[in-house]
């Protein structure tokens, strides 16, 4: 009796390996951003039905890491420090605003195909689409929904324009959501965050890491 159990444990994890891999291929490789939409097309194509083997974001997130470190390399990094560049200039620019980044550009899952995701506070909702049209900058208006903690939920502002070949993420929160971030949807914790400061040093470590590693070789 227990070996089976063992036996069934040992399957699911195999199961779990096998859905965050290909999981993290789709989005590899087919431009899914959305981790839930991609396990379960993963689950699809692979025929497994059980919600026992289905891996959790943070799983696919690590997968997804992992494939970008074996099968497109110095591609995905170059593309992650553009963004990242892009990133820190977009930053000083929306400085009114107390902007933050966000996003896989800041978690380091960033391809050629991820726009920069920003989050913008001003408590006039509309005060980010005046200065977009002040600076002469056509962008489109949506809506997201995120959860502020386990129990409430709100719809947002977004604004979205491309600039310099790259798309850009706006997300413009009330300055109360300076304290306390939204709610990840990889792992239900407080998004992380990053202020130009931050990622100023973020992209110094980088240098760094890649001075240390080219001097080894």
């Amino acid at each position: 009796m227990h070996r089976a159990h063992q036996h069934a444990q040992t399957r699911t994890r195999e199961r779990r390996h096998r859905l965050a891999h290909e999981a993290a291929r789709l989005m590899a490789e087919g431009g899914i951003r959305d981790f839930r939409q991609a396990k379960h097309k993963a689950a699809e194509r692979l025929g497994i039905h059980d919600d026992a083997s289905l891996p959790r974001n943070r799983e696919i997130e690590d997968a997804l890491r992992e494939y970008q470190r074996l099968f497109l390399g110095d591609a995905q990094v170059a593309a992650l420090r553009e963004r990242r560049e892009a990133a820190l200039r977009a930053l000083e620019f929306f400085a009114g605003f107390s902007p933050r980044l966000v996003g896989a550009v800041l978690e380091g899952t960033a391809d050629a195909n991820t726009p920069v995701q920003l989050h913008l506070h001003s408590d006039d909702a509309d005060a980010v689409g005046r200065f977009l049209d002040g600076h002469g900058i056509p962008a489109d208006a949506r809506d997201r929904q995120l959860r502020l903690d386990r129990a409430r939920s709100a719809d947002f502002p977004v604004w979205v324009f491309s600039a310099d070949g790259l798309a850009f993420d706006l997300t413009v929160l009330p300055h109360d959501a300076l304290r306390q971030a939204p709610l990840s949807s990889v792992d239900e914790k407080p998004m992380r965050r990053a202020s130009a400061a931050q990622l100023r040093a973020l992209l110094a470590d980088g240098e760094i890491a890649a001075y240390e590693g080219s001097a080894r070789m």
